[in-house]
């Protein structure tokens, strides 16, 4: 089960590392162009701290450092981004509003599967096996 959990942290590592990679060296222009659309105050600066958010939480769970500093960073990353980016409650149009319903929806899970990290005090071929620093 330990290689089992190991695979996981890899994958979910890897998922938090490409979207930071997009936040700060990919998509970094058209993700500003979308927080500006989306009235995000200093929305370049908004997405540069969110993919370091991302650059935390990615590293933390692919090595197993800090555990519990990667949880933070992500639950820092999904609360406003979730809430002001993928606000489908306050759209018209039908097919916008389901696309930001599943986008909310699915950083809501991601959110609670960091949260459970939570639990995991002992995190098999970490770095460091303690869950806060």
């Amino acid at each position: 089960m330990e290689v089992v959990f190991f695979i996981g942290r890899i994958i979910v590592g890897v998922y938090y590392l490409f979207n930071a990679a997009n936040h700060l060296i990919m998509g970094t222009e058209q993700l500003t162009q979308y927080a500006q659309y989306k009235g995000v105050p200093a929305p370049r600066l908004a997405v540069i701290v969110t993919g370091i958010l991302l650059l935390i939480g990615g590293l933390s769970f692919l090595l197993g450092v800090y555990p519990g500093i990667g949880v933070l960073s992500v639950v820092l990353f999904f609360l406003p981004v979730s809430f002001k980016m993928h606000n489908f409650w306050a759209l018209q149009d039908q097919q916008q509003r389901m696309i930001e319903m599943v986008n909310f929806t699915k950083n809501m899970a991601l959110m609670g599967s960091a949260l459970m990290f939570l639990l995991i005090e002992r995190w098999p071929f970490s770095l460091t096996p303690q869950l806060w620093p």
